[in-house]
């Protein structure tokens, strides 16, 4: 379920650069504010690390494995 929030006393040259944003972005203030809020309230540090974790172990269980690329990268670097 979505809610509202009313944020008061915004400083006006923050106000215009989150305007600006906005509309280089093609969205309203109201989307853009959204997007950075939800952007910001991403998963925390745990809740990547459990993700990656889980990815992992699906990958494990299937059989498949990671190659190491600690070769392809020395050859790279090396261009």
């Amino acid at each position: 379920m979505s809610k509202d929030v009313l944020v008061r006393n915004i400083d006006e040259e923050v106000l215009e650069k989150l305007k600006k944003k906005a509309a280089a972005n093609n969205r309203s203030l109201q989307e853009e504010l959204k997007t950075l809020l939800e952007a910001h309230a991403g998963p925390d540090f745990e809740e990547v690390r459990r993700m990656a974790r889980e990815s992992i172990e699906k990958y494990k269980a299937e059989g498949k494995k990671f190659s190491d690329s600690t070769d392809d990268i020395r050859e790279d670097r090396e261009r």
